[in-house]
């Protein structure tokens, strides 16, 4: 397995950097972390930023090393994450481009590149979140269009989205995994309800989605009926493989900030805290060395991540909290001041084991799709 760079690979990167110095201090202000109109506004206008420099391709269009460069300078720059349009720019927009008819990629891709168009993403329902393949929202085909009722949840950044990735049960008859389609829903659509939920920090990137009758053409479905469950391994393939690629480099610089503070507070002098955090920073950069052996993989094998995503998203979510335990731990009674930088980070990531597929569900997956063991009953 080569984790090494090209030459070229090598200047892509060097372009790339030359560029964000030049144009991260041309950026406005950032808005209000718990602002979303706003927050949409900035990451779309930055996406445009990239995308009139050529760097808007990166996500689908580009080979997984440089997608990896391109997250890792990003990130070592500060420069703006994804953020409204995550949906579409990790996961819906990666799925159409392998997935997608030539018509659907014409349609749907460029405006995401060129900040828009956001997408949200509505597969997890009440009674459908870790068990996915029991989703209960109906599709019923009716001429060239889909009539879709139900109810999802969790849908991220509904209340700001153009766009949801949509999953629907189109065969009640069929067994649960072969019944579900992948369909394309316009949220401006008659019949689509968005209710905000406000989470622990104040935001609300998530929001409950209801569904009345909802017409959705049939040439918005990607992939074939009752295909689905195959193509939504591909959008979660994408989201468990790649998406956290960035977030694993803010937590290594994290890590050089928290030691930073820990010396000037006096809490370095704590010789178990000194451990915590070099066993945090050999876990992350065993992360990264995973990161890039799966991001070789996929280069190899055509472009989508494999069930080492589910490996790295385990062992991520875990270590992200063990990482914002130990900033507590660093920060004393400032932990409870969510003014305080890392703090709201701190309560995000709190989530983390359970959002894009708990972790029991990524076990499972490691149990059965790797080492071969033998399903539960």
């Amino acid at each position: 397995m080569d984790l090494s760079y090209t030459d070229e690979e090598e200047g892509f990167r060097a372009g790339l950097r030359a560029w964000l110095a030049a144009e991260l201090p041309r950026l406005p202000d950032r808005p209000d972390p718990l602002d979303w109109p706003g927050r949409r506004a900035y990451d779309c206008g930055w996406q445009r930023r990239l995308h009139d420099a050529g760097y808007g391709h990166v996500h689908w269009d580009a080979s997984p090393t440089q997608r990896l460069i391109f997250l890792e300078e990003t990130e070592r720059a500060g420069a703006p994450y994804v953020g409204a349009n995550f949906v579409g720019l990790l996961h819906a927009g990666p799925t159409i481009a392998a997935e997608g008819t030539a018509e659907q990629r014409d349609r749907w891709l460029e405006p995401v590149l060129r900040g828009d168009e956001v997408w949200c993403q509505g597969f997890s329902e009440p009674g459908a979140g870790s068990d996915l393949a029991s989703l209960r929202t109906r599709a019923v085909r009716d001429g060239d269009a889909y009539v879709v009722t139900g109810q999802k949840i969790w849908t991220s950044h509904a209340e700001v989205a153009d766009w949801c990735e949509l999953l629907v049960r189109t065969d009640p008859e069929a067994p649960r995994h072969r019944g579900i389609s992948w369909l394309a829903l316009p949220m401006d659509a008659p019949g689509v309800t968005v209710r905000p939920l406000r989470t622990l920090a104040g935001s609300t990137e998530f929001a409950e989605l209801f569904l009345d009758e909802v017409r959705v053409p049939v040439s918005h479905r990607v992939g074939e009926e009752n295909d689905g469950w195959r193509v939504t391994m591909v959008t979660l393939s994408f989201e468990r493989g790649t998406a956290f690629v960035g977030e694993v480099v803010a937590c290594r610089r994290l890590l050089g900030e928290l030691a930073r503070t820990a010396r000037e507070n006096g809490r370095w002098d704590d010789p178990a805290l000194r451990r915590r955090l070099g066993t945090l920073a050999a876990g992350f950069q065993a992360l990264w060395r995973l990161t890039q052996r799966n991001v070789s993989e996929a280069q190899a094998t055509g472009g989508v991540p494999g069930t080492g995503g589910s490996v790295f998203k385990l062992h991520y979510s875990h270590a992200r909290q063990e990482l914002y335990d130990a900033a507590a731990e660093v920060l004393g009674p400032d932990a409870l001041d969510l003014d305080r930088e890392w703090n709201l980070d701190r309560l995000s990531s709190l989530s983390y084991t359970i959002a894009a597929g708990t972790s029991q569900i990524q076990r499972n997956i490691v149990a059965e799709r790797i080492l071969g063991l033998p399903k539960g009953r």
